[in-house]
């Protein structure tokens, strides 16, 4: 097979209850499979698959990470591609939390295993399903490097003083409290896809990238370094988001707890899942919630407000940060595709040689594009987000660093037998 002459990696994102998987072509950037399996540990599961245009989904229980994964190796089988003939050359994983220890992709071993394990404190939701995925991974192919790539390496770069919470010193030390940063892959792939686009030189840009989907985050970037992020030690600060509040004054929840008699569970389920646009307005899909203000829903209408506010609050705090803006770069679901979100974050902010050109701006956006009026002194963009493919990338990079040159297939035991042409 044609994409079988470089090679492909298979990139697993590995949740609580679901996996999302994609075969992909790191030189062409294309995705030659993808698929989901969904309800894992629920009475009915659901694995989906998709390749050449056709999807074969299957709704039989899912017990367990380890049946999920071995569900999706049978379809790969049954409905193709042969993964020995799309020549696999590295299974990449996105792992959520890489805390101060890994500020690059690694090559899994079971030290770095172990030291994912001891962060999973500072992501209790993410990182078991992460480590599972892996185990299981490991076990079922196991002639193929596995590399990790983290979330939170794009932010390590971040200055000590955007870093740093100003609490006791001692304690922050002691429980690892700092500002990580997430959505790191995105933030990267995004500002550097623009340097591309633009034929620009990275080093020579400065951007705000606003990665807006049910999660959301923005960064300042200056000449390819990230020097400020609105995520926290967690994913929960900064813009608000689909189920997410954001920013909030800690001492609401001392007064929660005090007052209203809500434990840390309580709290947290509030701010992680009852919070955002769906707390605001019971709806956190963009598409119901245009509706609703259009049809004079008050709630919906607030929402979006508090919504875009606080947008519009971070892009100027990152313009200060930065000093000079080149661009500003929307992606993820809600920056590719909702023009009423992008025009009214930046409105009113002409006087900074900031604007959105409305028929530029208009519809969806699966292109790099170009939004802003030619006088704009600051470019407006919008950026398609490519995850999976930027995890490819990184996998094969680091494969090729540890010297597993020409890997070969994932049906030959000796991949570590580099020199092969």
């Amino acid at each position: 097979m044609a994409h079988g002459a470089h090679g492909s990696v298979l990139v697993v994102n590995s949740g609580s209850s679901s996996i999302k998987y994609q075969l992909v072509d790191p030189v062409g950037g294309g995705a030659i499979a993808s698929g989901l399996v969904e309800r894992i540990g629920e009475s009915e599961g659901l694995v989906k698959h998709t390749y050449a245009g056709n999807t074969t989904t299957r709704t039989d229980a899912v017990p367990d990470h380890g049946a999920g994964l071995r569900a999706v190796l049978a379809l790969f089988d049954e409905v193709g591609p042969d993964l020995a003939e799309a020549h696999v050359v590295a299974v990449g994983h996105r792992v959520v939390q890489g805390g101060s220890v890994f500020g690059s992709p690694v090559i899994v071993d079971d030290d770095v295993v172990a030291q994912i394990d001891a962060l999973a404190p500072l992501a209790p939701l993410h990182t078991p399903p992460n480590l599972t995925g892996i185990q299981v991974a490991r076990e079922l192919l196991p002639d193929v490097p596995h590399v990790v790539v983290f979330d939170t390496a794009f932010f390590r770069t971040l200055p000590e003083a955007a870093a740093t919470y100003a609490i006791d010193r001692a304690v922050a030390k002691a429980h690892d409290v700092r500002r990580y940063g997430f959505h790191g892959t995105s933030h990267q792939y995004v500002s550097g896809k623009v340097a591309r686009v633009l034929g620009r030189k990275l080093e020579d840009l400065n951007q705000i990238v606003l990665h807006l989907g049910n999660g959301a985050s923005a960064s300042a970037v200056r000449g390819g370094v990230a020097v400020e992020t609105s995520m926290g030690m967690t994913p929960l600060e900064g813009l608000v988001m689909g189920t997410r509040s954001g920013d909030v004054d800690p001492a609401v929840l001392i007064h929660l707890q005090r007052n209203a008699g809500m434990s840390v569970d309580d709290i947290d389920d509030l701010l992680n899942r009852r919070s955002g646009l769906k707390g605001l307005a019971g709806e956190n899909d963009f598409r119901e919630l245009h509706k609703l203000v259009e049809a004079g829903d008050e709630d919906a209408i607030l929402a979006l407000d508090v919504y875009v506010h606080r947008l519009r609050k971070y892009i100027g705090a990152y313009h200060a940060v930065l000093g000079r803006v080149d661009v500003i770069v929307f992606t993820a679901g809600v920056g590719e595709n909702d023009d009423i979100v992008r025009a009214r974050a930046l409105e009113g902010l002409e006087a900074m040689g900031i604007a959105v050109d409305l028929e530029r701006n208009a519809g969806r956006k699966k292109e790099p594009t170009i939004i802003s009026p030619d006088w704009a002194s600051t470019l407006v963009m919008v950026v398609p987000t490519n995850e999976e493919l930027a995890i490819a990338r990184q996998a094969v990079a680091t494969v090729e660093a540890a010297g597993y040159e020409g890997t070969s297939d994932e049906s030959d035991p000796a991949p570590a037998a580099a020199g092969h042409a």
